[in-house]
């Protein structure tokens, strides 16, 4: 099945690793044209290198710090110099740091909330233009926490339940533009994030790493963490031709994690 990507010129925010990668990896491979980017030039340039071995549409990267509204829009202006417009954007960003909410300063929440929320909120300012005559896919990258809070996680918590708020609003604004919004949410998927949070539940519980991932494996029932491609191929969905109506929508993909309705 052709999914439209030929063509078509991805931004993709917090790409050099994880959920990002793999999504940026899957577009490329179908064809689309992408943008990648984080805060390491030198780290960009061989995921570059190593996603272009496999991609039929053409890899670039910029650096940028997604907590930075200057560098969001250079970034913003220079996806469009290079490749001539802009049709899918997949807004993602660093996971908070872990912690309760008594450990957490003012600092912490506000730099929490300039990288996951505001973040979103400028990539999304930034792109309108180029999407606006023609319309456009747009992705939110959440967490399960926007169903089921996740203990020792009060920042992402918090702000991810923001970014389903501006999914849900964006929606009826754009649609009349054509352009589609949604948020993919995921479980535990098998990322270095993951890994970190493993660890802390490993030293909050006073077990070993490996003793907390299993015992958060018992809670899924497909009993395993997910992929990264296999999370990316759900979102390919969404930016993709095949996705013409869905939109506003928060979709968990978590094994079946999460028991709420």
């Amino acid at each position: 099945m052709d999914l439209g990507f030929k063509g078509k010129t991805a931004l993709v925010a917090a790409s050099s690793q994880g959920l990002g990668r793999a999504v940026a990896e899957a577009l490329a491979i179908e064809g689309a044209n992408v943008m990648i980017t984080s805060r390491d030039p030198e780290k960009l340039h061989r995921v570059k290198e190593e996603i272009s071995k496999k991609a039929s549409g053409r890899i670039e990267y910029k650096a940028c710090d997604l907590s930075n509204g200057e560098e969001i829009v250079q970034l913003v202006e220079e996806t469009a110099k290079r490749f001539g417009t802009i049709d899918l954007l997949v807004n993602n960003a660093g996971g908070p740091p872990t912690g309760t909410f008594e450990m957490m300063t003012d600092e912490d929440w506000q730099k929490s909330f300039d990288l996951n929320v505001m973040s979103h909120v400028r990539l999304i300012r930034a792109v309108l233009p180029y999407m606006r005559g023609k319309g456009g896919k747009i992705v939110n990258i959440a967490s399960s926490s926007v169903k089921e809070p996740i203990p020792g996680l009060v920042l992402s918590n918090t702000f991810r339940l923001g970014i389903v708020g501006l999914t849900k609003t964006l929606a009826a604004e754009l649609a009349p533009y054509q352009i589609l919004i949604n948020t993919a949410a995921p479980g535990r998927i098998a990322t270095d994030r993951t890994a970190s949070l493993d660890h802390a539940a490993a030293e909050r519980l006073g077990i070993s790493a490996e003793e907390a991932e299993e015992l958060n494996k018992k809670k899924i029932p497909a009993g395993r963490y997910g992929t990264p491609g296999e999370f990316a191929a759900y979102v390919l969905f969404l930016l993709s031709e095949a996705n013409t109506y869905m939109t506003g929508q928060t979709q968990l993909i978590d094994g079946g994690l999460v028991k709420s309705v």
